[in-house]
């Protein structure tokens, strides 16, 4: 275990081992979640932490009290006994990359005192724990320290690599940590990533890829090459930036809308998300991948393992209503989500394709990614949308807030969802070589400001800047917009272009 040993108000004491043995070991090509991820973390430096996961895990017994620390490494024992992903190193091999699972190894646990508040302290832990990169070949993907107020186990922190997990599987393991503590005799996974990478190769499976191979064609051939077709400004440092808002009136709205619209708040905030985009950069249609979890499937549900994948969704946005597009996008998300289970490598040949047919790169580093796991906010209070006073006075209580900045990030723009199961907890994510970092707050209260808009009126879509706030992008002379691209004459020569694609790098949750 890698890990800092002066964090304030710790004390670091022995360091306890835990030996597991699973079922099976065995070593086989990477299923097609595990290729989504190990291409993204291609783009970083070795070492680099981006993609680890830091988090805590509440330690509690049956009754309330805290079990003692044997109970609690049984309990990491039998996590990475069941869950093959926990000890799987990822190998690169002449042929190609390979997911190697060992079925017996040795897990070291670090144990620390707090003086108090452990769960903070299992978070600053946490967070410590993922501050250095996995060594993929060599290291198992989690590592874990145990956290006790007077030598009673109170929380677990971990760092985890996103090879091995995504957020899906945070939740599933969350849901199962309580039952392990209290020795509850688990149901064995159905499938584990070795398996799920098998299924991929050949019937059903293989099937499936090949129509979302179709739904990748016609989406290429309707999007724009580029959301961000003009020239470039001077980056600020760090160059991308993540800003965050708690908004209770987008919340309402978003809930209002998707009743009287028959879709759900996901496909709401998708459109809304794409309108403002489309508005900001001067496009008449928006393409966006979207997040897609790829658990619908029963048989992979309860999988844990990275299985989440890009689905790309194009929706025009050249004339009607808000709430027109909103309905109009639903049917386009709702088919990204069904085709959001593909080889990686084979829509990578079909996007060259269609870039060689096109002339150019196709530059599709927008997202959008809803984490909620059932698309609701269960805990929202109480609120009447058709009292002219209530979205105003809670849209006067809405909080925005800078998240951080990053060096390198595969995404002009990203929209997301948060946890937050009380209100609209939303982010967004600006590349300042096209966009100034101050944008990217207006677009937040820009989104909140059109879907409570949309509930008292229709709101036609070449009014959506207007309504957000956001002043378009305004390009040189010269520029023209021929179909979906804007394009330009370069000096010297009549033919035209658009601006170059930037080589960056992705998180995916």
């Amino acid at each position: 275990m890698t890990g800092h040993q002066g964090l304030p108000g710790l004390t670091e004491l022995a360091p306890e081992t835990v030996e597991f043995t699973g079922a099976r070991g065995g070593e086989y090509p990477l299923c097609w979640g595990q290729q989504m991820i190990w291409g993204s973390t291609r783009w970083l430096d070795d070492g680099d932490p981006y993609f680890n996961l830091p988090w805590a895990l509440p330690i509690s017994a049956p009754g309330g009290g805290a079990g003692d620390l044997a109970a609690v490494l049984r309990a990491v024992r039998r996590l990475v006994e069941r869950h093959e992903t926990l000890r799987t190193a990822y190998v690169e091999r002449p042929e190609g990359t390979v997911q190697r699972v060992n079925r017996a190894g040795r897990l070291t646990v670090g144990v620390y005192e707090a003086a108090a508040k452990p769960m903070s302290a299992a978070r600053a832990l946490a967070a410590d724990l993922a501050a250095t990169g996995f060594d993929y070949a060599a290291e198992s993907p989690i590592r874990c320290a145990v956290v006790l107020v007077r030598g009673r186990p109170r929380a677990l922190a971990l760092a985890l690599s996103h090879l091995a997990l995504d957020g899906w599987s945070l939740n599933l393991l969350a849901a199962e940590w309580p039952r392990l503590l209290a020795g509850d005799d688990l149901p064995e996974p159905v499938r584990q990533p070795l398996d799920q990478a098998a299924f991929e190769r050949e019937g059903a499976g293989a099937a499936r890829g090949a129509q979302a191979l179709r739904h990748w064609r016609a989406g290429l051939a309707a999007a724009p090459r580029s959301m961000f077709d003009f020239p470039t400004r001077e980056p600020d440092e760090p160059r991308f930036v993540r800003y965050g808002m708690e908004s209770l009136a987008m919340a309402v709205a978003a809930e209002t809308l998707a009743a009287r619209c028959s879709v759900t708040t996901s496909s709401v905030l998708t459109v809304a998300s794409a309108a403002l985009l489309a508005a900001l950069t001067g496009h008449r249609k928006a393409a966006l991948q979207l997040i897609v979890s790829n658990r619908h499937d029963p048989r992979i549900r309860d999988m844990a393992g990275p299985a989440a994948l890009d689905g790309l969704f194009v929706i025009d946005l050249a004339a009607g209503t808000f709430a027109d597009a909103v309905r109009r996008g639903h049917r386009q998300a709702m088919a990204t989500y069904r085709n959001g289970n593909y080889d990686p490598s084979a829509v990578r040949a079909v996007r060259d394709e269609a870039a060689g047919r096109r002339g150019a790169e196709l530059d599709l580093d927008v997202f959008f990614n809803d984490i909620r796991p059932d698309g609701r906010w269960p805990n929202l209070p109480p609120a009447d949308p058709d009292d002219p006073g209530t979205l105003s006075t809670l849209a006067g209580r809405t909080r925005t807030f800078f998240v951080g900045g990053y060096p390198k990030v595969k995404a002009r723009a990203f929209f997301a969802t948060g946890a937050a199961t009380a209100t609209c907890e939303f982010f967004v994510l600006v590349d300042t070589a096209y966009l100034p970092r101050e944008t990217a707050e207006r677009m937040l209260l820009g989104l909140e400001a059109l879907l409570v808009r949309a509930v008292t009126e229709e709101v036609p879509l070449d009014r959506v800047a207007e309504v957000c706030g956001v002043a378009p992008v305004r390009r040189p002379a010269g520029w023209t917009l021929i179909g979906d691209d804007w394009v330009c004459p370069p000096e010297g020569d009549g033919r035209t272009t658009g601006a170059p694609p930037l080589e960056m790098t992705r998180k995916v949750t």
